[in-house]
């Protein structure tokens, strides 16, 4: 095992202290979820670094996340060619901005590109600027839809435990209407 190089140690540590007094404003009980003893230094300061540019992101509409700012007509507007390959350029212009859509395939092509236009792009989010970060937008409320989930997405361990939970009967599981080979990130 190779020994620490003792300048990137000092570097660390200064680093470190910096991003530590310029959280100072924002301190609250996330950065004592920060464990030193099982973290290294460097990877503490990518989790300081990460807190500081939450904080410092500015709040937009996902649609001013693009330049210039993304703006689709009226789905109305639309026959269901057009509209299929302005959904497609859609979810990759989303996808390059790191928003990933889960949940779709219950929806047709329509009803996806209308919850773009109606939810996603006026969606006030946090535009963090790190790319191995990601925003997972899930087209699907399980809450207010219990059972278009539970139909299309849950696994057994998730329906038997909403069984228990609430006592209700649970739909029959099947394969969503509308499967998509979406533009995939890590959750």
């Amino acid at each position: 095992m190779s020994r620490p190089d003792p300048q990137e140690e000092v570097d660390q540590l200064l680093l470190n202290a910096r991003l530590r007094d310029e959280l100072e404003p924002f301190l609250d009980e996330s950065v004592e979820v920060v464990n030193t003893r099982v973290m290294t230094t460097r990877l503490e300061n990518e989790y300081l670094a990460s807190m500081l540019e939450w904080e410092r992101a500015p709040v937009l509409p996902i649609a001013r996340w693009f330049q210039p700012e993304l703006e689709l007509p009226a789905s109305e507007s639309l026959n269901d060619e057009e509209l299929s390959q302005l959904l497609w350029d859609t979810i990759h212009k989303l996808y390059q901005q790191r928003i990933a859509l889960d949940y779709t395939d219950h929806l047709t092509d329509r009803n996806l590109y209308r919850l773009i236009v109606r939810d996603i792009l006026p969606s006030l989010e946090k535009n963090i600027e790190r790319s191995n970060t990601f925003l997972h937008w899930q087209c699907i409320d399980a809450n207010n839809n219990p059972d278009v989930w539970l139909r299309y997405y849950a696994s057994d361990e998730e329906r038997a435990r909403w069984y228990e939970d609430t006592g209700y009967s649970v739909p029959p599981s099947e394969s969503p209407p509308y499967p998509r080979r979406m533009p995939r990130h890590p959750l």
